[in-house]
């Protein structure tokens, strides 16, 4: 809604992981390193987690861009709630090989020899699996012997590993020795500072075409990384909110006046309603809203009541912009 009126030529904070928006901070860049280092291994496992919304999905698909396709071949998983057999019919998948109404002995045997074909063809296979915090131990048994596929002691297949922070106690526990064995380097890619805060906003703005208009001011900045903690995802959550009420409200310069309107909003839509459990032994007079709830339910109303007269007003622009153009070649 709001590029247009700011001049820009694609969603600035769009939620979706774009590699054309990576942002290389301080952390990002060392995470990067790790995984160039793990690919010059051509061996093992690189294992990288994050808070969620730190950007691991984003790091990895501008690594995926920037490999030389005709050497590696890139297989994805990102659905891991899945038990042993299921997770080797994904890695199946993801190769576009044959995974249906098939043994357990025949996918590990297709995958084998897909594996030699593309090794035969000088190329190698790197499977990127995501959320693996969600796997069992089976399924995360099930990679690592996957990751033992060899010809002529040449490995086959190369695996990451992304997952949240509570992967990494599930690598340290008792079963998983065998696969700590394998992995090769490690990573937690925490959140951004300030400075990079600050600086990946601007990046996301220029890359986008921003030419400035709308202005931020260092201490909007300052607010922006308070409120979200310099967690990418939640700062695209953010700052996307704000433009579009800079749009809705024409304004082309944001400050702490603006960033706390848009913060009392979110934490408003948010905000926890109050609690309606009753028990049987209540009386009447305990069972009746106190006046600090009922202001509270009318807050929350004329708070809804707003979200939709500003998405009727942001329809009305978006429908009547073309219209005037229509009209004023035509008079």
């Amino acid at each position: 809604m709001y590029n247009t009126y700011y001049g820009l030529t694609a969603k600035p904070f769009q939620l979706n992981p774009d590699p054309n928006f990576y942002f290389g901070s301080k952390g990002h860049s060392r995470a990067m390193a790790y995984l160039e280092y793990g690919l010059s291994q051509e061996d093992g496992f690189i294992v990288i987690t994050g808070e969620v919304g730190a950007g691991k999905t984003t790091l990895v698909r501008n690594l995926c861009r920037r490999l030389q396709s005709e050497k590696i071949v890139v297989a994805q998983i990102v659905n891991t709630a899945l038990d042993a057999a299921d997770i080797l019919r994904m890695a199946a998948a993801s190769l576009d090989l044959p995974f249906e109404n098939v043994s357990k002995a025949a996918l590990l045997l297709r995958l084998e020899m897909f594996a030699r074909d593309c090794a035969k063809q000088g190329k190698r296979i790197l499977l990127i699996v995501d959320e693996a915090q969600n796997l069992s131990h089976h399924a995360l048994e099930e990679l690592r012997m996957l990751s033992n596929m060899q010809s002529y002691d040449q490995p086959l297949l190369q695996t990451f590993l992304l997952g949240q922070p509570e992967f990494r106690a599930i690598l340290m526990s008792e079963g998983m020795k065998q696969l700590r064995q394998r992995v090769i380097a490690t990573y937690h890619l925490g959140p951004l500072d300030e400075d990079d805060s600050r600086a990946y906003i601007e990046h996301r703005l220029s890359t986008a075409g921003w030419q400035g208009d709308p202005c931020i001011s260092d201490d909007a900045f300052d607010a922006i990384y308070g409120y979200t903690q310099g967690i990418p995802r939640k700062i695209n959550t953010f700052c996307d909110r704000m433009f579009l009420m800079g749009y809705l409200e024409e304004l082309h310069a944001f400050g702490t006046r603006e960033v706390d309107k848009v913060m009392a909003d979110i934490d408003e839509e948010f905000a926890a309603p109050p609690s309606t459990e009753v028990g049987t032994d209540h009386t009447i007079a305990e069972l009746t809203p106190a006046s600090s709830d009922i202001d509270a339910i009318e807050r929350r109303v004329s708070r809804m009541e707003s979200s939709v007269t500003t998405l009727v007003d942001a329809l009305r622009k978006m429908i009547s912009a073309p219209l005037k153009s229509v009209s004023s070649k035509n008079p």
